[in-house]
C-alpha cells in the first residue's frame, strides 16, 4: 500500500502499495475544562456498555501541553496492548489537538488519519489539517489526531538501521533468474526478521482493528458522544472498521480515496497496480503533449510507457551516478520507487519530468533518488521514519500474504503485466513481503456494511493512482449508509485538491449533516 512524496506532511496523503518497492510494494476539551452535561451523559451512556476490564480506559483524564508547535497541545492516552487479555499491559498512544476557533457553535471533536498504514496522523494535523482544512470546518470542530499504535509516536515498530534499509530499498525487484530471486526472498527474510528482533512485544497488536478500538476510548475520553472522522487512503479502512465495530457511535464520517475491505492481499495488488498504469497514462499523455520538453518522447502515451520500461531495464545493469554522499546509485529499484512516487499527486509532474530528463539524458540519476527517498522518508542523514516499518506491519496483521512463494509470484506475473506493462513486474514480486512476516494475520478480506450507522460520505477520484476508483464505488455500495461522491481527476484522494464542488460538499456534511445527492460527481 499507506503511501507520499511528502504528500502526508504537507497537503495529500496517501495509501503505500502492498509491496512499496521494497518495504510493503497513507480534539477535544482540555483536561483541565469544566465537563459539560453533554459529555457527563456521553461517560454514562459509555460506562453502560463498555466491558468492565475496559472501564479504566474509557475513564481516563488526559492532561494536556504545549508541544512545540504554536497552537496545538499534545497528549498521552492509555489502551490495552491486548484487548483479549488487558490485564497485560498497556500501550501508551500520542494525541494532539487544536481547538476550534470559535467558542460558539462547536461541534465537537474532528479525528483525522492521512493513511499509510504508517502516516502520521499528528504529522498530518500539525502540518497540513490544522491549518489547511477549510477555515469554517476548524472554526467549529477540535481538530484532532492521534499516532496509530506502532506509528511514530505511538510505540513505534523499528526494524532497521539507516544502512540496511538503503541497502534493502535497492534489491533488485524484477529477478531475471533463480539467484536473484533467491536474493529478493532473502531481503524480504531479513527485514521481517529486523521486525521481529526489534518490536517482538507490538507487532501481534498494530492491527486496524485494534487502532480502531483505540479511536473509540478516544473518542469516549473527549466526551464526544459519536464519533466524527476524515480518512484518507487507508485511514478510509481504518474509519470503515470503527464503523463495522461501533455503528451507533458513528457521527459524521469522511473516507476520501477508499479502500475495498473485501479484496484479498492479491486482488488488491493486483488492481493498485492498474491504477498506478491509469496514473501513469495520465502523466505520459500530458507529457507528450509538451513535445520537445518530454523526455519519453512526443509520439503517444504507449510509446512514453515502452521508453520508461526500457529505461529501467537499463537501469537494472547500469546504474546511474547519483552524488549520493552515502554512495548509492540509481539502480532499478530506487528510479522505480521514484516514479511511483510522481503518480500520487499531478503536482509532482513537473518534478518527475525534470528527474527523468536529467537521468535519461544527463545519466544524473540524483533527481528520481529525490522522488525516492521522499516516498521512503529518508532524511539527509539516511535515517528513516518509522512510516515503512508500520506500513509492512499493519498490512501483514490485516490480511493473509497476497502469495505463499515465489513460484505463485511467476504464476502470476502475466496478470500484474497485464495491468501494468509499466510496473506490474516490479509490483507482483514485492506483493511477496508478508510470506515471510513472523505474525500470522489477524485479519480477513470481508465485505463492510455497518448497519445502523449514521450516513457515510465515500470520495472517490476517477485516476486515483493508490486507491483505484471501482473501490470506492465498492465501499459505498457496501456500507448500508454509504453516500458516493466522485471527484474526476488526477491524483490520490480528493478533498483539498482545489474542487470547489468537493470541498463545499464536504464541507456542509461535515458542517451540517448534508449528504450528496446519489451519483453527484465533481470535476
Amino acid at each position: 500500500m499507506d503511501t507520499s512524496r511528502r504528500a502526508r506532511r504537507s497537503r495529500h496523503p496517501s495509501l503505500r502499495t502492498w509491496g512499496t518497492l521494497l518495504v510493503t510494494a497513507g480534539l477535544l476539551i482540555s483536561g483541565c475544562s469544566a465537563k459539560s452535561s453533554t459529555a457527563d451523559a456521553s461517560l454514562a451512556s459509555v460506562s453502560r456498555s463498555v466491558p468492565a476490564e475496559l472501564a479504566p480506559y474509557y475513564g481516563q483524564k488526559l492532561r494536556w501541553h504545549e508541544c512545540g508547535v504554536p497552537g496545538f497541545e499534545c497528549t498521552s492516552m492509555k489502551a490495552p496492548r491486548d484487548y483479549a487479555k488487558p490485564a497485560t499491559g498497556d500501550i501508551k498512544l500520542a494525541v494532539a489537538r487544536k481547538k476550534a476557533t470559535k467558542k460558539s457553535g462547536r461541534l465537537g471533536s474532528l479525528l483525522v488519519n492521512p493513511g499509510g498504514p504508517g502516516g502520521s496522523a499528528i504529522g498530518y494535523l500539525q502540518s497540513y489539517a490544522g491549518l489547511g482544512y477549510p477555515e469554517e470546518v476548524r472554526a467549529h470542530y477540535d481538530m484532532v489526531a492521534v499516532d496509530p499504535r506502532g506509528v511514530a509516536r505511538s510505540e513505534p515498530v523499528t526494524c532497521l538501521d539507516g544502512k540496511r534499509m538503503d541497502a534493502y530499498t535497492q534489491t533488485d525487484v524484477t529477478p531475471d533468474d533463480r539467484r536473484e530471486t533467491e536474493d529478493l526472498s532473502t531481503a524480504f527474510k531479513a527485514f521481517a526478521a529486523g521486525c521481529e528482533q526489534q518490536s517482538a512485544d507490538i507487532l501481534p497488536h498494530v492491527s486496524t482493528v485494534e487502532a480502531a478500538r483505540d479511536m473509540d476510548v478516544l473518542r469516549a475520553v473527549l466526551g464526544d458522544e459519536k464519533l466524527s472522522f476524515v480518512g484518507a487512503s487507508y485511514g478510509t479502512f481504518l474509519g470503515a472498521t470503527y464503523a463495522e465495530l461501533y455503528p451507533a457511535r458513528v457521527g459524521r464520517l469522511v473516507l476520501d480515496g477508499a479502500m475495498d475491505p473485501s479484496l484479498s492481499a492479491r486482488r488488491m495488488n493486483e488492481e493498485q497496480t492498474a491504477g498506478f498504469e491509469t496514473a501513469f497514462r495520465s502523466f505520459a499523455k500530458d507529457c507528450v503533449a509538451r513535445g520537445a520538453d518530454c523526455p519519453l518522447g512526443d509520439r503517444s502515451p504507449e510509446d512514453a510507457g515502452k521508453r520508461l520500461k526500457a529505461f529501467l531495464g537499463e537501469l537494472d545493469g547500469t546504474p546511474l551516478s547519483t552524488g549520493d554522499s552515502s554512495g548509492r546509485q540509481l539502480g532499478e529499484a530506487l528510479a522505480t520507487t521514484g516514479v511511483i512516487a510522481a503518480m500520487y499527486d499531478e503536482a509532482g509532474w513537473p518534478q518527475l519530468r525534470d528527474a527523468l530528463t536529467s537521468a535519461m539524458k544527463n545519466r544524473d540519476g540524483s533527481g528520481l533518488l529525490a522522488l525516492s527517498d521522499g516516498y521512503y522518508e529518508r532524511d539527509g542523514d539516511g535515517k528513516y521514519a518509522n512510516l515503512m516499518f508500520a506500513n509492512a506491519a499493519v498490512n501483514c496483521l490485516d490480511l493473509p500474504p497476497a502469495f505463499s512463494s515465489p513460484d505463485d509470484v511467476k504464476k502470476a506475473l502475466p496478470a500484474f503485466e497485464k495491468a501494468s506493462p509499466v510496473f506490474g513486474d516490479g509490483l507482483a514480486w514485492t506483493s511477496l513481503n508478508c510470506t515471510y512476516w513472523p505474525v500470522r494475520a489477524t485479519g480477513t478480506a470481508h465485505r463492510i456494511e455497518a448497519k445502523g450507522a449514521a450516513p457515510i460520505v465515500v470520495a472517490g477520484t476517477t485516476r486515483d493512482p493508490a486507491t483505484p476508483y471501482r473501490w470506492a464505488k465498492a465501499l459505498a455500495s457496501q456500507l448500508s449508509s454509504g453516500h458516493l461522491l466522485t471527484y474526476e481527476g488526477d491524483g490520490h484522494t480528493a478533498f483539498g485538491r482545489g474542487s470547489e464542488c468537493v470541498d463545499s460538499t464536504i464541507n456542509a456534511y461535515l458542517l451540517k449533516g448534508t449528504v450528496p445527492k446519489d451519483g453527484k460527481r465533481c470535476s
